[in-house]
């Protein structure tokens, strides 16, 4: 097992290393990933200056990268459609209809001209490897002159992590590195060719979050038309959100038009009474017209995943540019230096016709000897020293090119030769400089309007999807099945939520809950209060529980709040094992407790005010009321006098429309939102004054069937003139 263990350890720690270097995360160095960069290498290959099917270069892109065709062909029309890598030529789709590319067979490409100029394909300054077979060889990574990491943006997954890079505005991040150079600050934002607008104050340079909007033209307030898009979106996936949120009756509009082309326009119609103002914000809680955007500048830096910022990112740059010049510059010296070299051996050879001392030579060393004798009198004004190349270089030399020398145009070639050689030594003493020039000239290639801002920075929040919705979905409680939720069909609506909402409920035993709004669940019959938990509407609810211990038979009271909870979990409101009696939320009501009946007892019950015992801790123990054993107990409540009371516990709890009991006989507990507010709505205008009465008798024995819908309580109404 041991050994199946180190084999799975390894095999799994080559395929995550292979996935994010070779796969998913894109190389700093270029802001290119593998199936990219070896595209740019295949058109770089082909390149002949006229179009090449895209097929023949997905096709060719296989020699290097051996994984299906799909993959290369999506990457290639993504990388087209950046704009800077590749000329396209035929449909590589619509970023603002979301429509797709033509088959490859039908579309054309070549490697574009800015391409060329900051990806450095020289095999003395960008390393070449050979390919996956050993047949040819493709670059590492390319040496790119200009942030292409940011430029492109990026997004992928790879094991246990993740990159997500949105893409910048190509002149404004060629100018924040001419400003890097010259040691200002400067700041920097993503921008995308969709328009739109962001909130930036939580992007954190790279490493936070977005929230980004469709823009809108309200000036018509029966007509909202989307004039731009939001980040990361085309029109085809908004009209999809904007449908499903219209077919779930989240917003009101009568029709949606779809005018997009190469610009976004889509019209939203609204029906009679409706206007735009009014659904503005429905579709930025609703619809895709609003997203949120985490993002996290995850890049392969030195073959290792590194989390860097757009700042580090544009400083990097600045410095590898500085580092590029410099190797072109030398490069391009030791070029010269040779050619200067060659020029002058040449004019040597022939101007003291060293040539003619080899006429008489027999054999290879003597005639190499007698070159090498010919220019010791010389040996000052050579480059360097004469090497056996050299010699086999002069040697090579046609009796036609000699007899036809120009002596005059070799000294023009030496003196560019050589004044090129001053530029480049003065170069390289003013490299930042030479740095800003180049990126000053390739400014002035992005001079075209499509390359200017698109994405407008602003500053707004988040539409608050729970403030926008409305509390029009029942919510329902069936007493006689004991189970509550939006999809229970019969029994008492109790509230009015939305699918955002969270509740609060209380059991017959007096264990409560705070869930999510349920579709059905089972919460037992008798239960004694349903309500919101927000915290802020549940602090105001004061809970007076009124229990009994099953040892003692003792009653106590206890009244308290409940200010905190943890979602889906279980809490009892009254020490465990104990039997709740009535569990109240007004601050004033009386009650009566019935004592058991004994011999030579004369007192009976005994009537107590709630208001009367003070509000302690949730975890504190309740307040014996007598010591003598209860029965039973009785709650008088004067609906003329409590109706102000009850009114505002609806409020607290509910949001129930039930209409007033026609019927004298109550079947829930007066603690229940349901029950309060059927009685605030009771007829208070007569004169006459209604008490009620509740008795709750002792909970039934196992094995015995109740006699009501609820065995724990019986009511009886009286009228008193």
């Amino acid at each position: 097992m041991a050994y199946v263990k180190n084999l799975f350890d390894k095999n799994f720690i080559e395929y995550a290393s292979y996935v994010i270097r070779d796969r998913a995360i894109p190389d700093l160095e270029d802001g290119l990933k593998p199936v990219q960069r070896r595209i740019m290498h295949t058109l770089f290959e082909v390149d002949d200056g006229y179009f090449q099917k895209v097929s023949f270069v997905v096709g060719r892109t296989m020699k290097y990268h051996p994984h299906g065709d799909a993959s290369i062909y999506g990457a290639l029309v993504n990388l087209a459609n950046k704009e800077i890598f590749i000329e396209k030529q035929g449909n590589f789709g619509n970023k603002f209809t979301g429509d797709p590319a033509s088959a490859g067979r039908y579309i054309e490409c070549r490697v574009h001209s800015l391409a060329k100029e900051f990806l450095v394909t020289n095999p003395h300054i960008t390393h070449y490897v050979p390919n996956y077979d050993g047949r040819a060889e493709e670059p590492e990574v390319y040496r790119a002159k200009i942030p292409l990491v940011l430029i492109m943006g990026a997004e992928g997954i790879a094991v246990g992590m993740s990159t997500k890079i949105l893409p910048y505005n190509i002149r404004e991040v060629l100018e924040a590195e001419i400003k890097c150079l010259k040691g200002e600050k400067f700041e920097l934002y993503p921008d995308v060719a969709t328009g739109g607008l962001i909130d930036v104050s939580n992007y954190n340079d790279g490493n936070g979050k977005i929230i980004t909007r469709a823009k809108f033209d309200t000036s018509d307030e029966k007509k909202i038309v989307i004039t731009e898009l939001p980040v990361d979106s085309n029109a085809k996936s908004l009209l999809e959100s904007i449908d499903n949120a219209y077919k779930a009756g989240k917003i009101k509009i009568s029709s949606v038009d779809n005018f997009t082309t190469d610009k976004c326009c889509i019209e939203i119609k609204l029906p009679r009474g409706v206007y735009s103002k009014d659904v503005i914000d429905a579709l930025y809680a609703h619809t895709d017209c609003e997203k949120s955007i985490s993002c996290q500048m995850l890049v392969i830096k030195d073959n290792m995943p590194i989390a860097m910022t757009a700042t580090e990112i544009i400083k990097y740059y600045a410095e590898k540019l500085v580092k590029i010049i410099k190797d072109e510059l030398e490069f391009e010296k030791a070029q010269l230096t040779d050619k200067l070299h060659l020029r002058t051996i040449e004019r040597i050879f022939v101007e003291e016709r060293i040539y003619k001392s080899i006429e008489t030579k027999k054999t290879q060393e003597t005639v190499v000897k007698a070159v090498y004798d010919g220019f010791k009198p010389f040996k000052d004004e050579l480059i360097r020293p004469l090497s056996d190349e050299d010699v086999s270089h002069l040697l090579a030399i046609p009796i036609r090119r000699i007899s036809l020398y120009d002596i005059n145009k070799n000294r023009e070639e030496v003196k560019a030769i050589q004044a090129r050689l001053k530029e480049i030594a003065r170069r390289l003493k003013n490299l930042k400089a030479c740095a800003v020039e180049y990126l000053e000239g390739m400014l002035g290639k992005f001079t075209d309007k499509s390359f200017s801002r698109h994405t407008k920075i602003s500053s707004f929040s988040a539409v608050d999807v729970k403030a926008v919705s409305k509390r029009d979905t029942p919510l329902r409680y069936d007493s006689k099945t004991g189970y509550l939720g939006t999809s229970v069909s019969t029994g008492t609506e109790v509230l009015r939520v939305t699918p955002y909402d969270r509740i609060f409920f209380m059991r017959k035993t007096g264990m409560y809950m705070v869930c999510d709004v349920p579709e059905r669940l089972f919460v037992d019959t008798g239960m004694w209060y349903c309500g919101y938990s927000e915290k802020e509407s549940l602090n105001k609810v004061l809970f007076t529980v009124i229990y009994r211990d099953p040892k003692t038979q003792y009653a106590f009271i206890k009244r308290c709040r409940v200010e905190g909870y943890i979602m889906n979990r279980d809490y009892f409101i009254v020490p465990e094992g104990m039997e709740v009696l009535h569990v109240d939320t007004r601050n004033k009501f009386s009650f009566t407790l019935n004592f058991v009946p004994k011999p030579r007892l004369k007192i009976t019950e005994q009537t107590f005010k709630a208001q009367d015992y003070e509000e302690k801790g949730l975890k504190t123990l309740g307040v014996r009321l007598v010591p003598r054993e209860v029965e039973s107990i009785t709650v008088v409540e004067s609906k003329a006098s409590n109706s102000e009371t009850s009114a505002k516990s609806e409020e607290k709890s509910s949001v129930d429309k039930t209409e007033p009991a026609k019927s004298e006989t109550k079947t829930t507990s007066e603690a229940k939102p349901v029950a309060k507010k059927t009685a605030s709505k009771t007829d208070v205008t007569s004169k006459a004054t209604t008490t009620v009465k509740k008795t709750v008798a002792k909970t039934p024995k196992q094995g015995t069937l109740p006699e009501s819908d609820n065995p724990r309580e019986s009511v009886k109404i009286e009228k008193k003139k």
